[in-house]
């Protein structure tokens, strides 16, 4: 995440904070990007308890700082890697800033509190993605390009020199065998190189989900930034590959290519044919490395229910993980009844609400707690069967 965006979050952070009733003072945005600062970005997990201490002085506010830092930052986890981390220098070099900004009078940040902290934060993070005026759109749009990922990582078959690993390097181990004073050398080790999990999208666009759609591929494009390989489907009557399309920076031409591309947008729905041209065509090719298949619909069908069956069965043998994430999942009173969805669930690991802000800031922190080893997710197959 660019250090700018970082920052931002920040600012933002303590505006929802001091929105939500918190004794968050101007000051507290510099205290905190200082405490990051000193902290590293290494581990976010660091970063969330550095932020703790400084805001949180009762119990009672916990609750809503873990929503808080969940939603501006993620759930972070698992930690990440040099290779991905900030240069310290970068955040140090933006605090000037931040004590201009914190230098700001109480009217001022009363002001920015208002407007940014309970108009934005609060009350779109927990609108309904169809009940949003195209303004409130425009700045969901914003936040979900915004939006922090910690993705979890999985193990590669690539090794890699670890004194702290269990496999004896023999390699290493026989080449420093013997030292120059022929005095023995230590045992070395190593590991598995840890990798960012794959992603394979399919999103139905028909006509029930029109509401939604634009949104939700927004989120499927700010996923290749975070996750690594990520690969995407949309479907009405027929399946479309979009992964090339989304690959684009700016999201709304993406989007635009998108809608180009494919020429059943708002059509009837029919998963199980498409579930089927994905296993048929592509599951070879884009689902190695164990990735987590993620598919987005509200489970209305018009197809042959066990076609669906069939094809859901196959495709969650292909990934690691099946999530399915549904906008209408999160209504009150609702349950998945739909003859489409009963015949899908047996082989769903997780089946999730996608019609609000929060709704997609709990999908990236399933997404972050992944575990990086088949043998940690051993209970899944066990649990699936009970479902079915």
């Amino acid at each position: 995440m660019a250090v700018g965006v970082f920052a931002q979050n920040v600012i933002h952070f303590a505006r929802y904070l001091r929105a939500k009733g918190l004794e968050v003072d101007p000051r507290t945005g510099m205290e905190l990007l200082t405490s990051a600062h000193v902290l590293g970005l290494a581990d976010v997990r660091d970063i969330r308890c550095g932020f703790r201490s400084l805001v949180v002085t009762g119990p009672d506010q916990l609750p809503v700082f873990e929503e808080a830092f969940d939603l501006f930052f993620g759930s972070g986890g698992r930690k990440r890697y040099s290779v991905e981390v900030e240069s310290d220098r970068m955040v140090q070099s933006y605090l000037p800033v931040l004590t201009s900004a914190a230098r700001l009078d109480e009217k001022d940040m009363e002001d920015s509190t208002d407007q940014m902290g309970a108009s934005h934060a609060e009350r779109l993070g927990t609108r309904d993605f169809g009940e949003l005026t195209p303004d409130e759109k425009a700045e969901v749009r914003r936040l979900i390009s915004r939006m922090v990922w910690r993705p979890a990582e999985a193990l590669s078959r690539r090794w890699m020199a670890d004194s702290m690993g269990r496999r004896p390097d023999m390699r290493r181990t026989l080449r420093n065998a013997v030292g120059p004073r022929g005095e023995l050398m230590e045992m070395e080790f190593r590991s598995r190189k840890p990798r960012r999990r794959p992603l394979v999208i399919v999103a139905d666009m028909s006509g029930s989900m029109e509401k939604y759609v634009e949104l939700l591929l927004y989120f499927a494009h700010a996923a290749p930034a975070r996750m690594g390989r990520v690969e995407t489907f949309v479907f009405s009557t027929r399946l479309t590959r979009i992964t090339h399309e989304l690959r684009r920076r700016d999201p709304a031409m993406a989007l635009r290519l998108v809608a180009g591309r494919v020429h059943d947008w708002s059509g009837g729905t029919r998963i199980g044919e498409a579930m089927a041209t994905y296993n048929r065509l592509w599951s070879r090719r884009v689902a190695r490395g164990g990735p987590i298949g993620m598919i987005i619909s509200d489970g209305w069908d018009r197809g042959d229910p066990d076609l669906l069956s069939q094809e859901m069965e196959r495709f969650s043998r292909s990934v690691h993980r099946t999530i399915w994430l549904n906008p209408l999942a999160g209504r009150k009173g609702y349950a998945p009844e739909t003859r489409g969805l009963k015949a899908a669930l047996p082989y769903v690991d997780d089946f999730l609400p996608a019609a609000r802000l929060v709704d997609l800031a709990g999908v990236i922190r399933l997404l972050e707690s992944m575990p990086a080893h088949p043998s940690q997710a051993a209970g899944r197959s066990s649990t699936r069967g009970a479902r079915a």
